[in-house]
């Protein structure tokens, strides 16, 4: 196995010689949370961004971090691990349990892990399948509790497909691991963060590009029927960046491959984050 340069408890090392408790609270309740930084051309892409909303999932659990050792540890596995382009994945969990409790010990020292590997960022299309939003009520949270998410993508794996979109009461959420936009022939829409979804980075950067350039943008309660009345749709995440969607296989869609409002926005992103 290649080396994978990674840390635990401020301890960097090679990723197979780390050993975690399997009373760790991460293993026992996904009683954590994480962040994914990419970075391009061996710098960080929206570190700042990454930070605050590592920050405020510690917050919304009640973890106590520091997020500059943090910061420190996240900077040192990009510089050290010598990779041009990647990404980082780094975990907080409450900390170790003495015996497996669902009510945890205020004493309890969290635990941090955390390790960085290659990735391209190279354009994706994907073919997705439309499915029931299945997840916890806190997806604002960007928690290691991802049951929801992994039995959905592993249905649509066994169909076919790379990614899902997701519905809760007939309302477009987000995919199972990354954010949604869809446009029509001269506007482009993206679901509200009031609709219980992860405010994602990718997605905030989008955003602020989209706004600057002046294109019509909206973000609201969509439905299935608008969705599949698209003529382009794309994910957004910290690894996808922006990968577009070719076909839904259980929605009627008339999707138009490259869509000019698609090849804007990726190439909006792509000049400021990925060039």
């Amino acid at each position: 196995m290649k080396k994978i340069y990674a840390v635990y408890n401020g301890s960097f090392s090679n990723l197979k010689d780390i050993k975690i408790s399997p009373l760790s609270r991460a293993y026992t309740f996904s009683d954590s949370v994480y962040e994914v930084i990419p970075f391009y051309n061996f710098s960080p892409i929206a570190f700042k961004l990454h930070m605050k909303r590592l920050q405020n999932s510690c917050d919304a659990l009640g973890i106590s971090i520091s997020i500059d050792t943090i910061s420190d540890e996240i900077n040192l596995l990009i510089k050290d691990s010598k990779l041009e382009n990647g990404y980082v994945y780094y975990q907080i969990s409450r900390g170790v349990d003495t015996l497996r409790s669902h009510m945890y010990e205020e004493s309890l020292d969290e635990e941090t892990f955390g390790y960085a590997v290659e990735h391209n960022f190279d354009s994706n299309t994907l073919k997705v399948s439309l499915c029931e939003d299945v997840r916890w009520q806190r997806c604002d949270i960007k928690s290691t509790s991802l049951l929801g998410n992994v039995l959905s993508m592993n249905q649509a794996k066994k169909n076919g497909c790379s990614e899902v979109i997701m519905h809760k009461a007939n309302l477009i959420t987000e995919g199972g691991a990354s954010n949604i936009f869809f446009a029509t022939d001269n506007c482009i829409y993206t679901p509200s963060l009031a609709n219980n979804i992860l405010p994602g980075i990718t997605r905030e950067l989008l955003i602020e590009e989209i706004r600057n350039l002046g294109l019509n943008f909206e973000e609201g309660n969509y439905s299935v029927e608008e969705l599949s009345n698209a003529k382009s749709i794309w994910l957004t995440s910290s690894t996808k960046g922006l990968a577009q969607v070719v076909e839904v296989v259980n929605l009627q869609t008339n999707l138009i491959e490259n869509h000019k409002l698609f090849l804007e926005c990726e190439r909006i992103f792509n000049n400021k984050y990925l060039s």
